[in-house]
């Protein structure tokens, strides 16, 4: 069976709903900042193209059913502020991958943790999540921050796991259990 979709998870001061061609420009704003795309594993945008090419590359990968493309809106004014990517759903294991991205003018200001704290509940109570997995290069440390704070575990190093924008790069594998899951703390 494919990843349930996810239509609206709504939180405090954002919602996070499904991509739509329309927030290519907001999404814009945030994908062509080096600083910001600084460790996603693709470069930065720098043409409407490129954002119409991403934006059918997440339609394809949705398509399959394992994954969900989902954009993190600003519930004061509606503007998309970032992403969340659910991906390599595998119903057998009842298991998920999760990227995002949050653009650097609303970096530290909560918007991520808000957004993801929703996103893996829902994910956890609604679609019956057992483990969520999310990959961190190691000198992201603001994001290892973040899972941290969410209740997710450092599981593990995978030396040079990558090769992206020419370089060989490690991560770090973070995992929480459904079980361990206190609504973004881990299990005490």
């Amino acid at each position: 069976m494919p990843l349930q979709p996810i239509t609206s998870v709504p939180a405090d001061r954002v919602t996070v709903r499904p991509v739509h061609e329309k927030d290519l420009d907001d999404l814009f704003e945030i994908n062509a900042d080096q600083a910001t795309t600084r460790f996603l594993p693709y470069q930065a945008w720098t043409t409407v193209e490129d954002g119409a090419a991403w934006l059918a590359r997440m339609q394809a990968l949705c398509a399959s059913g394992t994954a969900q493309q989902l954009v993190i809106e600003r519930n004061q004014d509606r503007k998309v502020i970032g992403t969340v990517l659910l991906f390599k759903f595998d119903e057998g294991s009842s298991r998920i991958e999760l990227g995002y991205v949050v653009g650097r003018a609303h970096w530290r200001q909560g918007y991520a943790r808000e957004a993801l704290r929703a996103v893996c509940g829902h994910a956890f109570r609604q679609l019956a999540i057992r483990r969520i997995e999310a990959e961190v290069n190691p000198m992201n440390a603001p994001s290892t921050a973040l899972l941290r704070s969410l209740g997710f575990v450092q599981e593990g190093l995978l030396r040079q796991r990558w090769v992206g924008k020419g370089l060989t790069y490690d991560t770090h594998i973070f995992g929480c259990l459904a079980h361990e899951w206190r609504g973004g703390a881990a299990a005490t």
